[in-house]
């Protein structure tokens, strides 16, 4: 987890900053500074679901997180277009509270963006 926090470039070393962040993304009941502490020096192992969720966040397999391996390039060369950011997080959390009708043309509003961003 903390190879796979350093090349996400968050810090292996801030249970507070685990917490704050894998909060942001996970939809269940947080998690405490002492939970991602012990997660952090490897003394408790996340649920399945909580290791889906560090996996999604960090862009790594979440196999990958709970059982490690030989060859630590499966956390560096995981596609870092899967990892978001808090801002983005935080987007789609505001996007999912808008009704149908808003979330409709923020969905159209996004892909004229891309559209328009791939002709550059």
């Amino acid at each position: 987890m903390q190879l796979a926090l350093r090349n996400a470039d968050y810090s292996p070393d801030s249970p507070t900053q685990l917490a704050r962040e894998f909060n942001i993304r996970f939809a269940g009941r947080p998690i405490t500074v002492h939970a991602a502490r012990k997660w952090l020096v490897g003394e408790a192992i996340p649920t399945q679901e909580k290791l889906r969720t560090l996996a999604q966040w960090l862009g790594v397999p979440a196999e990958w997180l709970r059982f490690g391996g030989g060859d630590d390039k499966s956390a560096e060369s995981a596609d870092p277009t899967l990892r978001f950011e808090s801002a983005d997080v935080k987007l789609i959390a505001d996007l999912q509270r808008l009704d149908e009708t808003y979330r409709v043309i923020a969905r159209e509003i996004i892909r004229m963006l891309v559209r328009i961003n791939r002709q550059k």
